[in-house]
């Protein structure tokens, strides 16, 4: 008889891991408590390595036409302009992808989602909410909510991809140790269009401030721009037209009114799961980690996490691995997590907001120092893109 996998949530990272396990001729269930595929606007960046991991499926093309590949991605202050750009054409010979792609992320859940709906034997269950969990040493068996009424669901193996608030995650007893900012980010989508308005834009820019950093990313329709708020400012007073037009003009003064198409208000974190297993249940994605979003890092290693652990999964399923082989999933991807992904974000974080004027100034003459010298940059490039991340993983034993 063939295996079973359970999935809680159907994001990217579930439904990768759907569709990885699918095509190999396994059994799935995809849970997902929503009555549809979240069409938020959420992460908008891909990584190189990451387009390269979702070409084997046939899905980066499909993805390049529907986004913006951008080659470059700039460091700039609020104030100077420019301090560096990076051109990640350098990582040619290292990728089969280098550029950042600028496309939401609900794209490629539309597109991972055709591809599930030719498998028979994956199953996409919306609208069922996961109540609880147990396992015993063959099986795993989830009791879910649909539509009022409790049961059960039974496999072999469950992967948790069910966000920062996972329920299975919760359903464990697994810590989610860390932090939460005190301040929270604001996303704002305007269809103004500020390459126009300012010099050198590209689709990816990070601009530091003293008073108020800002990310200006652009998605094929929109430009995104993100400002940190003040812990004293309430969410209501954040959102405000009034509030949302005074951080847009200041950055950039204009005499008509900013068109905002969508706002988003949301807590900040840097936490790890204290375990990304236990027995046959998995946490991958958001479930197992989460960040700031400055670098992109969090949907991709999400990707990340789901190919390593599906990889492994499918040694142990058809292959007759021990079980064992999954404790180096968690040994890769959570020291990956820690040392990587939350290291370089709240990095990013400390050298974007940073105001002491003397420390600001050497930041920025180390970042234009790297983006000129191809050795550097190529270091440089190789970390934000997660290349070295990947690399240094699959050295764990």
């Amino acid at each position: 008889m063939s295996a079973h996998v359970l999935i809680a949530g159907a994001g990217p990272v579930g439904l990768i891991s759907a569709l990885v396990l699918g095509q190999a001729g396994v059994s799935v269930t995809v849970v997902e408590a929503a009555d549809d595929l979240n069409r938020d606007m959420r992460a908008s960046t891909f990584h190189p390595p990451t387009l390269d991991m979702l070409a084997r499926f046939g899905l980066t093309p499909k993805l390049v036409e529907q986004g913006l590949v951008a080659r470059y991605t700039q460091q700039r202050d609020r104030q100077d302009g420019v301090i560096a750009e990076f051109d990640l054409s350098l990582l040619k010979g290292h990728t089969d992808h280098p550029f950042r792609l600028q496309c939401e992320q609900w794209k490629l859940a539309d597109l991972l989602k055709q591809e599930l709906d030719r498998l028979p034997h994956v199953k996409l269950l919306f609208s069922t909410r996961m109540e609880s969990v147990t396992q015993n040493s063959g099986k795993v068996t989830a009791t879910v909510l649909t539509e009022g009424q409790s049961h059960p669901l039974k496999a072999d193996y469950m992967i948790g991809a069910d966000g920062a608030w996972s329920a299975t995650r919760r359903a464990l007893g697994i810590d989610f140790e860390g932090l939460t900012y005190p301040e929270r980010f604001l996303v704002i989508s305007t269809d103004f269009e500020y390459a126009d308005h300012m010099t050198r834009l590209c689709y990816v820019n990070y601009c530091s401030d003293p008073q108020e950093w800002c990310v200006l990313l652009r998605v094929p329709s929109l430009w995104r721009v993100l400002f940190p708020t003040k812990a004293s400012e309430s969410d209501e007073e954040v959102i405000t037209d009034q509030a949302v037009q005074a951080r847009l003009q200041k950055l950039l003064p204009q005499p008509q009114v900013y068109n905002t198409v969508h706002r988003t208000l949301y807590k900040v974190h840097q936490r790890v799961a204290k375990s990304f297993l236990q027995g046959r249940i998995f946490l991958a994605g958001d479930a197992a980690h989460i960040n700031n979003p400055l670098g992109g890092m969090g949907m991709n290693g999400g990707v990340h996490d789901a190919m390593n652990l599906t990889q492994k999964l499918l040694q142990v399923i058809q292959h007759g691995a021990s079980l064992d082989l999954m404790d180096r999933y968690e040994r890769q991807r959570r020291t990956i997590a820690i040392d990587y992904i939350n290291a370089s974000t709240a990095r990013n974080k400390r050298e974007i907001e940073e105001r002491d004027p003397v420390v600001r100034k050497q930041v920025q003459a180390e970042l234009h120092a790297t983006c000129v010298d191809p050795i550097k940059a190529l270091d440089y490039l190789r970390k934000s893109s997660m290349i070295e991340a990947l690399e240094r993983a699959q050295a764990i034993a």
